[in-house]
């Protein structure tokens, strides 16, 4: 597979919402965020002024978590901060596993994933997160027990998202069958996987870095609430 430039990985958000999520957008001037319900992702350019910042303000609304993902920006003083996350961006270069017994996730199975996502708590998920790309899991006797997808899509680039297992499933390999089912999907798009992952949660990145995923930089995800 040819290699992608991977400088549009340090500004997934943006490059998502101008490219293959730009019909989920909301926009005003330079300022982009997601469509209620599909994600809380915001984006401004490299070098946001007071104008970008208020233009983002009145995208969001009053009160409203402006999450700003790894962006580096600084906002104005009155943006008060809400969390601060270290993690790790890693890319798949290929190789390693492959998935297979996973199903399709549709708009018939969001309650199901809703009620995994609160219960395993993987990240950001909403009733419309699974319209950023395709979502895939595992059954056990017709329960839904495992689920990973794709989130972001910068240009030549599918992030997987997600990947969650419930308590009662762990320890069945259930997460690395996800992942290889979603990596294979991908690749055969002639497009390369990466994720994100919390520095803290080492168990997730032994298991990343066994399926072949790389580190390829530090991140800091911030959010702030719109004054």
């Amino acid at each position: 597979m040819a290699d992608r430039d991977d400088v549009v990985l340090d500004d997934p958000v943006g490059e998502s919402l101008r490219g293959r999520h730009a019909h989920l957008a909301r926009r005003l001037g330079r300022a982009a965020t997601y469509l209620p319900g599909v994600s809380t992702f915001s984006a401004l350019p490299a070098d946001p002024g007071p104008a970008e910042w208020a233009d983002l303000a009145r995208l969001l609304g009053r009160g409203e978590l402006a999450d700003m993902f790894s962006s580096p920006a600084a906002p104005p003083p009155d943006w008060e901060p809400v969390f601060v996350l270290e993690g790790l961006q890693m890319v798949w270069p290929g190789g390693g596993e492959t998935g297979t017994g996973v199903v399709e996730l549709g708009a018939e199975d969001v309650p199901e994933m809703l009620d995994l996502v609160a219960r395993t708590r993987p990240g950001p998920f909403w009733p419309r997160t699974r319209e950023l790309g395709a979502y895939v899991g595992i059954r056990d006797n017709g329960a839904l027990v495992a689920m990973a997808g794709e989130r972001l899509r910068p240009p030549g680039w599918t992030e997987i998202s997600t990947v969650c297992t419930a308590p009662e499933a762990r320890g069945r390999g259930y997460a690395a069958r996800l992942i290889g089912a979603l990596a294979a999907r991908v690749t055969s798009r002639n497009e390369r996987p990466f994720l994100h992952v919390a520095e803290a949660n080492t168990r997730a990145i032994a298991l990343y870095e066994r399926l072949g995923f790389k580190t390829r930089r530090h991140v800091t995800f911030r959010g702030f609430r719109v004054p």
